[in-house]
C-alpha cells in the first residue's frame, strides 16, 4: 500500500463528506493505493454515522471509533498502529489542510528518503491574538530547545515513513512535539514544507488559553523525557548524591566543630539548636529521597508495558 492518510477528529460532521471526496480525488488521479483511517475521539454529533455511510461506499475508508473522547494524540496513535501505508499521512478534519498537498509530501519521504516531513503554514488564516502570536512563540521555544529548525511544531498536516510512526508512542498532548518525539528514536532526517493554510469553512476552533499554556508545560516534560526519560537515576541518583553529600558534610562540621569546642573549653550549644543541624538533616532525607526515587523509577522503567490509554467502541472495515 502506498498511502495512509490517518485523519483524528471530534465534531466535524460537516466536513467530512467533502474531505473524503478531496482525499479521493486526489488518491485515484495519482493511481495510489491508499487508506483513509478517520479516528473518530469521542463526537457527540454525527460524525461516526458519516464515516459508516462513507466506509460502504469506499472500501479504503476505514474507522475507529473511541468510547470517549481521550484527545488528538490518543488518537494519532491508535492511526498509527492500524496504518499500513509505506508513507503516513496526518491532517486534520477541518478542511484547513488541504490534500492537494499529498503528492509532494509523499514524493518527498519516497524519492528524497525523508523520514518526516511537517507542514508548514506560512500564510495563516487564523486569528492573530488568540492563534497566530501564541504559535509564534510557542514555536520560537520549541525550536530553541529541540534543536529542530522548524516553524510549525503542531501543524496537523505531516508525512512519515512507515517504520517512524511505528516506532514512536504518542501519548497525553504530545501530538504537538511529534517531530521531537522522531528525532529522539534516532530518526535525523526531518525538514518542513510550505502549504496551503485554508480557512476553516464549518465548526469552531478546539484550540483555546488552556491547550496553549498545556503546549508550553508538555514541552517541558518531552524535554526531560528525551534525556533522562530511559535512566531516570542518572538525574534523580545524580542530585540525590549531591544533596546527600553536601547534607552528610555538613552534619560532619557540626560534629567536629561541637568536639572541638568541648575539648578546647569554649563555650558550645546543642547540636539541636543549630540551624546547620536541621539543614544537615533535612539534605541527607532529601537527597536519599531523590536517589530512591531514580530507583523506582528504573524500576518502573523496567516492569512497564505497553498499556493503551484510550478504549475503541469499534471499528470498520478492519
Amino acid at each position: 500500500m502506498d498511502i495512509s492518510v490517518v485523519i483524528p477528529l471530534l465534531n466535524e460532521e460537516d466536513s467530512l463528506l467533502e474531505l473524503h471526496d478531496w482525499i479521493a480525488k486526489v488518491m485515484q488521479s495519482n493511481r495510489y493505493l491508499y487508506e483513509i483511517i478517520f479516528i473518530d475521539d469521542g463526537s457527540t454529533d454525527n460524525s461516526w454515522k458519516i464515516i459508516e455511510q462513507l466506509s460502504e461506499k469506499n472500501a479504503a475508508v476505514k474507522g475507529i471509533r473511541f468510547q470517549k473522547n481521550y484527545g488528538k494524540s490518543q488518537a494519532l496513535d491508535a492511526g498509527f498502529e492500524k496504518a499500513q501505508g509505506n508513507v503516513i499521512i496526518t491532517m486534520d478534519a477541518d478542511l484547513q489542510d488541504n490534500p492537494e498537498e499529498i503528492p509532494e509530501l509523499y514524493n518527498l519521504i519516497i524519492t528524497n528518503n525523508f523520514d518526516l516531513i511537517s507542514g508548514w503554514k506560512k500564510k495563516r488564516y487564523d486569528n492573530v491574538f488568540s492563534k497566530n502570536i501564541p504559535s509564534k512563540l510557542f514555536n520560537s521555544i520549541a525550536r530553541k530547545t529541540s534543536g529542530l529548525h522548524l516553524h510549525d511544531f503542531n501543524c496537523g498536516l505531516k508525512a512519515y515513513k512507515k517504520e517512524v510512526v511505528k516506532a514512536i508512542k504518542v501519548s497525553g498532548e504530545m501530538h504537538r512535539y511529534i517531530p521531537i518525539l522522531v528525532k529522539n528514536e534516532g530518526f535525523n532526517k526531518i525538514d518542513e514544507k510550505i502549504v496551503k493554510h485554508q480557512a476553516r469553512k464549518y465548526g469552531v476552533t478546539k484550540f483555546g488559553m488552556n491547550r496553549f499554556i498545556n503546549g508550553y508545560l508538555d514541552l517541558i516534560t518531552i524535554s526531560f523525557l528525551s534525556k533522562f526519560g530511559k535512566r531516570p537515576m542518572h538525574f534523580f541518583g545524580l542530585w540525590g548524591t549531591i544533596v546527600f553529600i553536601f547534607g552528610f558534610s555538613a552534619a560532619i562540621y557540626i560534629g567536629i566543630s561541637k568536639l572541638y569546642k568541648l575539648y578546647n573549653g569554649f563555650k558550645t550549644i546543642l547540636v539541636t539548636d543549630n540551624p546547620w543541624f536541621y539543614i544537615a538533616l533535612t539534605s541527607m532525607i532529601l537527597g536519599t529521597l531523590l536517589f530512591l526515587a531514580g530507583f523506582i523509577g528504573e524500576l518502573i522503567i523496567k516492569s512497564k508495558n505497553d498499556e493503551k490509554h484510550y478504549k475503541i467502541k469499534e471499528q470498520l472495515n478492519y
